[in-house]
């Protein structure tokens, strides 16, 4: 039997299979990205059918265009928002959507291909495969949910349900939380019995941080009281229970939206000041890791200040988002890390 040189060692080994499900998690942080510019542009809905198959390739004829447009201003988005818009600035938005489509299909191509050779080669064990399946499986279900949240701006709303898109996104963090935890584990090896506790405290309160995130963009909630510390004046925002039942103010109203969002950035500040504080006196990857999470979560808070106050421009708030991403990133490592300290 011919000896593997180098190359194909590695190709067969378990830690190729770590660095792709990195690359993985990169293309669904590019996804992440792409997403945020979607919504932020207001491109969701320029898309009005799901064809997972036929809608890969783009209107290719003049023909294609003319219907796709004719679909889109069918609905109230179009009637009550971008009446007059013409072809060129329909593609315009058009793209967006696309893009962020094709990013979701090249990513399920992404994902089973290299898989279906790591099994074959012995790299990816078969007692792992259950495992590899199920990830799979929460791709495509992100596509429906993606879907699903798509339809909700095409009938009544201007724009897409702040709850959908909230569930869209939390469901993005879940496989992309788990990718890398997965990839850790070739690269790094199995998490010890260590005590993670405030490694799983930190990422769950920045998951929940980017959900309240979300429902601030899902509402334009960055639009208004764009001053800080206070709120135009103020400490708490005016008619904050305005809506009835009282609860609901919480998820609809964009004062009290904004300022629990407020909120969570603050408890995540000091979250990461403590894991920081504990982390310096770790040794190894733990303290990187730690020294990682007060960078990131210190330039976050700056970004989402200057998006506030500059009423959240383009480019400012996908930077915000990103970020946030690169932030649970890092608490998903040093929750790891801290496993391994056992």
């Amino acid at each position: 039997m011919p000896r593997m040189n180098a190359s194909e060692k590695f190709w067969k080994s378990r830690k190729a299979v770590g660095y792709w499900l990195l690359a993985v998690a990169g293309v669904i942080l590019a996804m992440i990205l792409v997403g945020g510019l979607t919504r932020l542009t207001g491109s969701g809905l320029s898309i009005t059918e799901w064809k997972p198959i036929m809608g890969a390739l783009p209107p290719m004829s003049d023909a294609a265009w003319a219907d796709a447009f004719a679909k889109y201003q069918q609905i109230p988005q179009y009637l009550h928002e971008n009446h007059g818009m013409s072809l060129e600035q329909f593609k315009g938005i058009f793209w967006w959507e696309w893009g962020h489509r094709f990013l979701g299909r090249f990513l399920g191509l992404m994902f089973l291909v290299p898989f279906l050779w790591f099994a074959a080669t012995g790299a990816i064990k078969r007692s792992e495969w259950p495992g590899m399946a199920l990830l799979f499986v929460l791709g495509g279900l992100q596509g429906l949910i993606g879907w699903w949240m798509v339809q909700s701006g095409l009938e009544t709303r201007v724009s897409v349900s702040q709850y959908r898109l909230a569930i869209h996104l939390g469901a993005a963090l879940v496989l992309l939380a788990a990718i890398l935890w997965i990839a850790l584990r070739y690269l790094r090896g199995a998490e010890g019995s260590g005590n993670a506790r405030r490694g799983y405290v930190f990422a769950a309160l920045v998951y929940v941080q980017m959900l309240l995130g979300a429902l601030v963009a899902g509402l334009d909630a960055g639009l208004i009281y764009n001053t800080w510390p206070d709120m135009n004046g103020g400490i708490f925002p005016e008619s904050a229970f305005y809506y009835s039942p009282w609860w609901i103010n919480f998820f609809e109203n964009q004062g009290l939206v904004q300022f629990n969002h407020r909120i969570g950035g603050y408890i995540v500040a000091g979250v990461a000041a403590f894991i920081y504080a504990r982390g310096i006196k770790l040794k190894g990857p733990a303290k990187s890791s730690a020294k990682a999470i007060a960078v990131i979560t210190a330039c976050q808070i700056f970004l989402g200040v200057c998006t506030l106050v500059f009423m959240a421009p383009l480019w400012l708030s996908a930077l915000h988002q990103i970020v946030a991403a690169a932030l649970l990133c890092v608490a998903v490592w040093h929750a790891f890390e801290l496993k391994r300290l056992a």
